[in-house]
């Protein structure tokens, strides 16, 4: 039989530890080998449990979460799900917290907002799964690099700008350092860029403003009936799809708070699909790492209305999910590791 995965819970309320505990201990190829109350008791038994996985909390007395996790990824880097408040000031540590090397997050469970307790177990599973078989990218660098000016983006050749394509990108687990990182490889005059990033309604504006801080071209949370414009990029909000409109020439973004597609909304899905049938040729895919198939049958839509596409290789993605299920049905016709992708995008918008 195989070996059941190993969990560590640490988390400052023992309502929470216990109920954590009893989630992850239904699933049946995962236990809770221990649950610690703070960094301190956590640190010790990371050194007689040796869990695989570790469910962290961000607000802890003594030592809080992110002190920790930074001194766990530099001592004895592991898979970490942060477990998160969805608040404005939560939304940023947790941001934090994956640009220090944690692998995925998950709001603290709550009957108030119209999931049922089984459906969170379910995503806290599946993210303790996903978090098991991810890479980690451990960042060298402390949170406080954010303050750092943004890396030199590369020239764009003239035209490059005005050639009309959009460049559209979907991302999962891993994809907020991902997206970062590809952004800050486009210039301050790069074409429209259209994301959509699965997570909350209270994250996507932090991670605007935060893509904003560090990147070259202008980066917004899309409100709806903006209109397209080069330099820009617009990130989709956590409580709506995101599609393109052309109205008297000129393309503006539009939201639609219609159902999940496979079982997100946004979906990459519902973006690349409104893409394909309206740009053809003029749009540009890109699909980053996460977990998952969303965005796949999207981008060879995509692909086959003309438009060039692009994956991210599976050494450089933290989970191989959502590129691999669109590199199996022929939806990228390049695929490359994440450090070379803005490049590799700004040399074929000039071959269009």
């Amino acid at each position: 039989m195989p070996m059941k995965t190993k969990v560590l819970v640490v988390d400052d309320s023992m309502l929470m530890r216990s109920l954590l505990t009893k989630m992850i201990n239904l699933a049946p190829d995962m236990e809770v080998v221990g649950a610690a109350p703070d960094a301190q008791e956590a640190r010790e038994m990371i050194k007689v449990l040796n869990p695989d996985v570790l469910t962290l909390d961000v607000q802890m007395p003594k030592m809080d979460g992110l002190e920790f996790l930074e001194r766990l990824m530099r001592l004895r880097p592991m898979p970490v799900v942060m477990v998160s408040a969805f608040t404005e000031a939560g939304s940023d540590i947790t941001l934090k917290a994956l640009e220090l090397g944690a692998v995925d997050y998950i709001g603290k469970p709550r009957t108030d907002n119209g999931k049922s307790i089984e459906s969170y177990a379910d995503d806290l599973v599946e993210k303790i799964r996903a978090a098991k078989g991810a890479r980690l990218h451990r960042s060298i660098a402390k949170a406080t690099a954010s303050s750092l000016p943004p890396t030199i983006a590369m020239p764009v050749r003239p035209g490059v700008a005005g050639s009309g394509v959009v460049i559209l990108v979907g991302a999962s687990t891993g994809g907020t350092e991902a997206i970062k990182e590809f952004l800050q490889g486009m210039p301050a005059d790069c074409p429209p860029i259209l994301i959509v990033q699965h997570m909350p309604e209270s994250f996507t504006g932090s991670f605007a403003r935060r893509l904003d801080a560090l990147c070259a071209p202008r980066v917004i949370e899309a409100q709806g009936n903006e209109k397209i414009e080069a330099g820009t990029v617009y990130v989709a909000p956590g409580h709506s799809h995101l599609l393109i409109r052309r109205e008297g020439g000129a393309l503006f973004t539009e939201l639609a708070a219609s159902p999940p597609v496979n079982r997100h909304r946004p979906s990459v899905d519902v973006l690349f699909d409104s893409a394909a049938s309206l740009l053809g040729s003029r749009a540009l895919g890109v699909i980053l790492t996460g977990m998952g198939k969303d965005g796949a049958q999207g981008l060879l839509k995509l692909r086959q209305s003309g438009a060039k596409t692009f994956g991210q290789d599976e050494g450089s993605c933290v989970v191989y999910g959502m590129p691999r299920e669109a590199f199996l049905i022929g939806a990228v016709a390049e695929q490359c590791a994440l450090g070379d992708m803005a490049r590799r995008v700004i040399g074929a918008i000039g071959t269009h």
